[in-house]
């Protein structure tokens, strides 16, 4: 069977199109076979391409989805990557770009390690969310960073719980449930800690809680957090990694998981910061100073 690579990108920017177009190009050299979105095709207006819906079915049996763009074009294709378990391997064209696995000035020798298959593949936890009032689902969706429960107007009155029971009550913006990929996210800019990819946990993160007892929460990956917005209390809003919106009613309980479906990211072998350590990651993406250290003492 021949190896095909699916190859998105945020169309709105032309770097991104120069870059699809390198992709593409390389790619087809090295004898792969090419896919492209139908709503980008237009846009990105390469020969050799197979247009495929802009659905779940385009990532089947693909090797990989290419993702040229920020965090947010990699959280859109993940909507289709998930379902088909097929890895994304991101090339960061936005700002922070921390779900990127290499940079735009990179992009020549990544693609010529994609097509050498000098790649691993690791698999970040998502959440399992559901929305439920008076019983009844009104939402059912996931998330890979983080599932938040958001005041829509007013300041938000809710009751958090873990593994079934009560935690505590408080008057606050929202409530962050993330995972640790999305700990460098939302949660970070919440106040959460920053977990490492590799740490299998879940966060609960309070947004301008009034309360003395509002820090951030580390708990198990086999637990399951609520939060119930207090009836006769202003509604709110569930967001889902920023993309997907649903109203909550007052009254309204929802519930987060851990997912049985990851989403699965590819990691490179042998380029400078890419297959880096987490930590060197850290450094780069916030530009950290490390100036001074010296590392272990060798005897």
């Amino acid at each position: 069977m021949k190896r095909t690579v699916l190859v998105t990108a945020h169309t709105g920017r032309e770097a991104a199109i120069d870059s699809a177009h390198l992709v593409i190009d390389r790619l087809l050299e090295a004898g792969l076979a090419v896919r492209v979105l139908e709503s980008e095709a237009e846009d990105i207006g390469c020969r050799g391409v197979e247009v495929m819906p802009s659905d779940p079915t385009s990532a089947k049996d693909a090797e990989m989805m290419i993702v040229l763009g920020g965090d947010g074009s990699l959280l859109r294709s993940a909507e289709i990557a998930r379902p088909a378990g097929t890895p994304l391997f991101g090339v960061n064209l936005g700002h922070v770009g921390f779900l990127a696995e290499a940079e735009v000035d990179d992009l020549a020798a990544a693609v010529d390690s994609v097509v050498q298959g000098r790649y691993d593949v690791e698999e970040r936890m998502t959440l399992e969310v559901t929305a439920r009032q008076n019983g009844q689902i009104i939402a059912d969706t996931w998330a890979l960073n983080e599932a938040t429960v958001e005041k829509r107007d007013r300041m938000l009155e809710v009751v958090a719980e873990i593994d079934g029971r009560p935690l505590s009550r408080w008057g606050c913006d929202g409530v962050i449930c993330a995972t640790p990929t999305g700990s460098t996210a939302y949660a970070f800019s919440a106040g959460g800690p920053v977990v490492w990819p590799e740490v299998e946990a879940l966060l609960m993160v309070p947004i301008s809680a009034h309360a003395l007892f509002a820090k951030p929460l580390v708990v198990s990956p086999r637990s399951t957090l609520a939060v119930e917005i207090l009836p006769r209390t202003p509604g709110g809003v569930l967001w889902c990694d920023g993309r997907r919106r649903f109203d909550l009613p007052s009254g309204t309980r929802v519930e987060v998981r851990r997912s049985t479906h990851p989403v699965r990211l590819a990691r490179l072998h042998g380029l400078e910061e890419t297959g880096a350590p987490f930590t060197d990651r850290l450094v780069a993406k916030f530009e950290l100073p490390v100036q001074g250290w010296r590392g272990r003492v060798r005897h």
